[in-house]
């Protein structure tokens, strides 16, 4: 039983390492909205993964703040008590969409839940694993040259797998030049979603590089342009944006529209759901890996906690903390040991808000008693 207490939203700017650069942009610094639920005396955390615009989904930290404060907080205060966090996606299904802000939420009570019964949360999870395999992003950058030595230096810290984001005018040499450079690693692209039809040549030419996998090619909601592409090519393909629920999932499989699935538990609404997307890869068959957004120690700490589950078997987007934050808001960091992130062994998520880093990166915050 889980009764409600109180609950704060924090909105935090934190500077990158390095600008990070996507299809969609660039990144030079990450805005998150932090979540915490007091229930019984135990405070938990969630974290929205929404970005700071509309590119990567519809949903924004803007949003969020609005739907968890002005539509989530209602329903959690007129409640005030769950007998388990999967409860919270019944009682949240009135409210259409916004799961990154419902995730969050829902994050919080899990960290709550695993905190109350003095375990690590990915041992109520059912977690398998003590340490989780890392593979990292690569951004796009300036030239080939900068691009190969940045490989390089990830290949040196451990990294198990390496990611290039591609677009348009910056795939088939970019590639071709790691690959050349670096015959056996372990490497994929990452499209989100920039690619057409009228560019399948261009997919056609990747397959060729020895990719373990292509993610999301096509646009964030055409599943059917993705299963006759992937009637084309040996390289199997991933979904990432496409893929916002179980039921997507489901349906993703059903049209062969992929053979991995890249899993993030807010884009596709929580925990809850995750367990589903892996209950149901588990018994197609399909392997999965966990995404990252650029997330804080919070929500990387979930990230690697879903993570241990047996499904999650291919290198994940975990990366360390030095990764993208010199100073994070949450400790202690995370650090890549051999081409691993070790499985936090505290209670909860097994970080703890650093309240001085966290309050000196505040831009915004409110409480409320539920």
């Amino acid at each position: 039983m889980i009764k409600l207490e109180r609950m704060s939203l924090f909105l935090v700017e934190l500077p990158l390492v390095s600008p990070f650069v996507t299809s969609f942009g660039e990144e030079r610094t990450k805005q998150a909205l932090l979540v915490s639920l007091t229930a019984d005396g135990i405070m938990g955390w969630g974290e929205c993964v929404a970005g700071s615009g509309p590119w990567y989904s519809p949903e924004t930290v803007e949003t969020a703040r609005y739907v968890i404060s002005e539509h989530i907080r209602p329903l959690l205060a007129s409640h005030k008590t769950l007998e388990h966090p999967s409860d919270l996606p019944r009682l949240l299904s009135v409210i259409r969409g916004h799961p990154m802000a419902k995730a969050a939420v829902e994050a919080a009570l899990w960290d709550i839940f695993a905190r109350a019964q003095k375990k690590p949360l990915y041992q109520v999870l059912g977690g398998t694993k003590e340490e989780v395999p890392a593979g990292v992003s690569v951004g796009i950058q300036p030239d080939i040259p900068t691009l190969l030595s940045t490989v390089e230096h990830f290949l040196a810290e451990g990294y198990q797998r390496i990611k290039l984001k591609i677009k348009p005018g910056w795939d088939l040499e970019p590639v071709r030049a790691v690959r050349e450079k670096f015959p056996d690693i372990l490497l994929s692209v990452d499209a989100n979603a920039a690619y057409k039809s009228a560019d399948w040549e261009t997919l056609r030419e990747l397959d060729r590089l020895n990719l373990l996998m292509l993610e999301q090619p096509l646009g964030f909601d055409d599943l059917l342009e993705h299963a006759r592409l992937g009637q084309m090519l040996s390289t199997p393909i991933c979904l990432d944006e496409s893929i916002d629920s179980a039921h997507r999932a489901w349906e993703a499989l059903e049209l062969s529209a992929c053979r991995i699935i890249n899993v993030k538990q807010g884009r596709v609404g929580g925990v809850t759901e995750t367990l589903k997307i892996h209950e149901l890869a588990m018994a197609k068959r399909i392997p999965l890996w966990c995404g990252g957004m650029l997330e804080t120690g919070v929500g990387r700490a979930l990230n690697v906690h879903l993570a241990t589950l047996p499904g999650f078997t291919l290198p994940n987007d975990i990366s360390a903390t030095k990764r993208y934050f010199r100073e994070d808001i949450a400790d202690p960091p995370f650090e890549l040991h051999n081409g691993f992130i070790p499985v936090p062994k505290r209670p909860g998520l097994g970080v703890e808000i650093n309240w001085d880093r966290l309050l000196r990166s505040c831009t915004w915050s409110r409480t409320w008693k539920l």
